[in-house]
Protein backbone atom coordinates (compact mmCIF):
# COMPACT_ATOMS: atom_id res chain seq x y z
CA UNK A 1 0.00 0.00 0.00
CA UNK A 2 1.81 3.39 -0.69
CA UNK A 3 1.36 6.40 0.60
CA UNK A 4 -1.14 7.72 -1.22
CA UNK A 5 -3.58 4.84 -0.91
CA UNK A 6 -3.13 5.02 2.60
CA UNK A 7 -3.93 8.55 3.31
CA UNK A 8 -7.35 7.74 1.50
CA UNK A 9 -8.04 4.77 3.86
CA UNK A 10 -7.55 6.96 6.68
CA UNK A 11 -9.69 10.06 5.39
CA UNK A 12 -12.50 7.53 4.53
CA UNK A 13 -12.06 5.42 8.26
CA UNK A 14 -12.73 9.20 9.60
CA UNK A 15 -15.26 10.31 8.11
CA UNK A 16 -17.38 6.43 8.68
CA UNK A 17 -16.05 7.22 12.15
CA UNK A 18 -17.66 10.74 12.51
CA UNK A 19 -21.04 9.68 10.60
CA UNK A 20 -21.42 6.53 13.73
CA UNK A 21 -20.28 8.65 15.94
CA UNK A 22 -22.64 11.86 15.42
CA UNK A 23 -25.38 10.36 13.11
CA UNK A 24 -27.87 9.60 16.53
CA UNK A 25 -27.09 13.40 17.53
CA UNK A 26 -28.18 14.99 14.10
CA UNK A 27 -31.58 12.73 14.06
CA UNK A 28 -32.63 14.02 17.51
CA UNK A 29 -31.75 17.54 16.22
CA UNK A 30 -33.80 17.11 13.58
CA UNK A 31 -37.79 17.89 13.76
CA UNK A 32 -39.99 14.52 14.18
CA UNK A 33 -42.57 15.00 11.42
CA UNK A 34 -44.89 13.23 13.85
CA UNK A 35 -44.88 15.29 16.78
CA UNK A 36 -45.42 18.08 14.68
CA UNK A 37 -48.00 17.08 13.37
CA UNK A 38 -49.45 16.14 16.70
CA UNK A 39 -48.75 19.97 17.65
CA UNK A 40 -51.21 21.21 15.43
CA UNK A 41 -54.98 21.57 15.59
CA UNK A 42 -56.93 23.14 12.71
CA UNK A 43 -58.76 25.36 15.41
CA UNK A 44 -55.69 26.50 17.11
CA UNK A 45 -56.55 30.45 17.68
CA UNK A 46 -59.67 29.88 15.81
CA UNK A 47 -62.94 31.79 15.94
CA UNK A 48 -66.57 29.50 14.60
CA UNK A 49 -69.26 31.92 14.32
CA UNK A 50 -73.00 30.03 14.62
CA UNK A 51 -75.98 31.78 12.97
CA UNK A 52 -79.56 30.55 12.54
CA UNK A 53 -80.76 30.68 8.44
CA UNK A 54 -82.80 34.43 8.04
CA UNK A 55 -86.38 34.54 8.14
CA UNK A 56 -88.85 31.90 6.34
CA UNK A 57 -92.24 32.47 4.43
CA UNK A 58 -95.56 31.22 5.92
CA UNK A 59 -94.95 28.08 3.05
CA UNK A 60 -91.96 27.26 0.38
CA UNK A 61 -88.28 26.47 0.50
CA UNK A 62 -86.80 30.05 0.95
CA UNK A 63 -86.72 33.34 2.69
CA UNK A 64 -89.64 35.58 3.74
CA UNK A 65 -88.97 39.26 2.81
CA UNK A 66 -87.63 39.73 5.78
CA UNK A 67 -85.38 36.86 5.76
CA UNK A 68 -83.45 38.23 2.29
CA UNK A 69 -83.22 41.80 3.79
CA UNK A 70 -81.36 40.00 6.86
CA UNK A 71 -79.12 38.09 4.44
CA UNK A 72 -78.14 41.08 2.56
CA UNK A 73 -77.70 42.64 5.57
CA UNK A 74 -74.91 40.11 6.59
CA UNK A 75 -72.72 41.59 4.06
CA UNK A 76 -71.81 44.37 5.59
CA UNK A 77 -72.51 42.79 9.34
CA UNK A 78 -69.75 40.72 8.91
CA UNK A 79 -67.59 42.79 7.24
CA UNK A 80 -67.57 45.15 9.63
CA UNK A 81 -67.10 41.75 12.64
CA UNK A 82 -65.04 42.41 15.80
CA UNK A 83 -63.95 40.04 18.08
CA UNK A 84 -62.20 41.47 21.38
CA UNK A 85 -62.24 45.09 19.31
CA UNK A 86 -60.39 43.57 16.46
CA UNK A 87 -61.63 43.40 13.22
CA UNK A 88 -61.64 39.43 11.30
CA UNK A 89 -61.99 38.45 8.33
CA UNK A 90 -64.08 34.78 7.34
CA UNK A 91 -62.35 32.23 5.75
CA UNK A 92 -65.04 29.87 5.32
CA UNK A 93 -68.67 29.70 5.39
CA UNK A 94 -70.68 26.48 6.20
CA UNK A 95 -74.72 25.82 5.55
CA UNK A 96 -76.45 23.31 6.56
CA UNK A 97 -77.82 20.88 2.79
CA UNK A 98 -80.82 21.44 1.24
CA UNK A 99 -83.71 19.47 1.73
CA UNK A 100 -87.07 19.35 0.41
CA UNK A 101 -88.44 21.79 3.46
CA UNK A 102 -85.35 24.39 3.09
CA UNK A 103 -82.92 26.00 1.48
CA UNK A 104 -82.71 28.72 3.83
CA UNK A 105 -79.10 28.09 5.32
CA UNK A 106 -77.24 28.06 1.80
CA UNK A 107 -79.80 31.42 0.45
CA UNK A 108 -78.88 33.34 4.20
CA UNK A 109 -75.20 33.00 3.52
CA UNK A 110 -75.31 33.43 -0.61
CA UNK A 111 -75.26 37.46 -0.84
CA UNK A 112 -72.19 37.62 1.80
CA UNK A 113 -70.27 34.59 -0.18
CA UNK A 114 -70.81 36.42 -3.24
CA UNK A 115 -69.09 39.77 -1.38
CA UNK A 116 -66.57 37.78 -0.39
CA UNK A 117 -65.75 35.54 -2.86
CA UNK A 118 -65.88 33.10 -1.38
CA UNK A 119 -68.31 29.91 -1.63
CA UNK A 120 -70.64 28.36 0.64
CA UNK A 121 -69.88 24.25 1.84
CA UNK A 122 -73.87 22.90 2.30
CA UNK A 123 -72.73 19.31 2.05
CA UNK A 124 -73.91 18.64 5.42
CA UNK A 125 -77.22 17.67 6.31
CA UNK A 126 -79.10 19.26 9.32
CA UNK A 127 -79.03 16.06 11.48
CA UNK A 128 -75.11 15.50 10.92
CA UNK A 129 -74.01 18.17 13.03
CA UNK A 130 -71.42 16.04 13.99
CA UNK A 131 -69.84 15.04 10.95
CA UNK A 132 -69.49 18.78 9.95
CA UNK A 133 -68.05 19.59 13.28
CA UNK A 134 -65.68 16.59 13.07
CA UNK A 135 -65.01 18.38 9.60
CA UNK A 136 -63.57 21.35 11.53
CA UNK A 137 -61.85 19.57 14.00
CA UNK A 138 -59.81 17.32 11.69
CA UNK A 139 -59.37 19.90 8.36
CA UNK A 140 -57.96 23.10 8.57
CA UNK A 141 -60.47 25.64 7.10
CA UNK A 142 -58.84 29.03 8.03
CA UNK A 143 -59.17 30.98 11.58
CA UNK A 144 -62.49 32.23 11.06
CA UNK A 145 -65.60 29.91 9.97
CA UNK A 146 -69.51 31.20 9.86
CA UNK A 147 -71.47 28.74 10.13
CA UNK A 148 -75.44 29.08 8.81
CA UNK A 149 -77.56 26.13 10.16
CA UNK A 150 -81.48 24.75 11.35
CA UNK A 151 -82.09 26.49 15.33
CA UNK A 152 -83.30 22.74 16.59
CA UNK A 153 -79.81 21.11 16.43
CA UNK A 154 -77.77 24.69 17.03
CA UNK A 155 -77.27 23.59 20.46
CA UNK A 156 -76.27 19.89 19.36
CA UNK A 157 -73.80 21.41 17.19
CA UNK A 158 -72.34 23.63 20.03
CA UNK A 159 -71.62 20.62 22.11
CA UNK A 160 -70.24 18.58 19.34
CA UNK A 161 -67.85 21.95 18.97
CA UNK A 162 -66.85 21.85 22.43
CA UNK A 163 -69.10 24.28 23.91
CA UNK A 164 -71.72 24.56 26.36
CA UNK A 165 -75.09 24.95 24.65
CA UNK A 166 -76.35 25.84 28.53
CA UNK A 167 -73.95 28.73 28.70
CA UNK A 168 -74.86 30.14 25.37
CA UNK A 169 -79.00 29.98 24.73
CA UNK A 170 -81.89 29.82 27.51
CA UNK A 171 -82.51 26.35 28.44
CA UNK A 172 -79.78 24.92 26.30
CA UNK A 173 -82.59 26.13 23.32
CA UNK A 174 -82.23 28.28 19.83
CA UNK A 175 -85.89 30.18 20.67
CA UNK A 176 -88.01 29.22 18.05
CA UNK A 177 -88.97 32.84 16.93
CA UNK A 178 -85.38 34.22 17.58
CA UNK A 179 -83.01 35.12 14.11
CA UNK A 180 -80.59 37.72 14.96
CA UNK A 181 -77.82 36.03 17.31
CA UNK A 182 -74.27 35.15 16.81
CA UNK A 183 -72.88 32.46 18.64
CA UNK A 184 -69.35 33.04 19.17
CA UNK A 185 -66.82 30.18 19.74
CA UNK A 186 -63.28 31.04 20.44
CA UNK A 187 -60.36 28.49 20.80
CA UNK A 188 -57.27 28.80 22.52
CA UNK A 189 -53.52 27.99 21.32
CA UNK A 190 -54.39 24.26 21.58
CA UNK A 191 -57.47 24.19 20.06
CA UNK A 192 -59.62 24.01 22.94
CA UNK A 193 -62.77 26.39 23.81
CA UNK A 194 -62.43 29.65 25.78
CA UNK A 195 -65.03 28.97 27.77
CA UNK A 196 -64.99 32.89 29.10
CA UNK A 197 -64.92 34.31 25.22
CA UNK A 198 -67.14 32.02 23.72
CA UNK A 199 -70.67 34.09 23.67
CA UNK A 200 -73.56 35.27 22.75
CA UNK A 201 -73.88 37.98 20.47
CA UNK A 202 -76.84 39.85 19.75
CA UNK A 203 -76.94 41.14 15.75
CA UNK A 204 -79.75 43.93 15.97
CA UNK A 205 -79.87 44.14 12.43
CA UNK A 206 -83.82 43.99 12.34
CA UNK A 207 -86.19 45.64 14.73
CA UNK A 208 -87.21 41.65 15.70
CA UNK A 209 -83.70 40.77 16.92
CA UNK A 210 -83.82 40.28 21.01
CA UNK A 211 -81.00 42.09 22.83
Amino acid sequence: MNFSTMKTFVLIWRALLALVLFAPTFAQSQPNEKTIANDFHPLKDAIVLIIRHAEKPDSGQGLSAAGQQRAEAYVQYFKGFQVAAKPVRLDYLFATADSKGSQRPRLTLEPLAAALGLKVDHRFKNKNFQELADEIQSKDHGKCMLICWHHGEIPELVRALGADPAKLLPDAKWPDREYGWVLQLRYDHEGRVIPGETVRVSENLMPGDLK
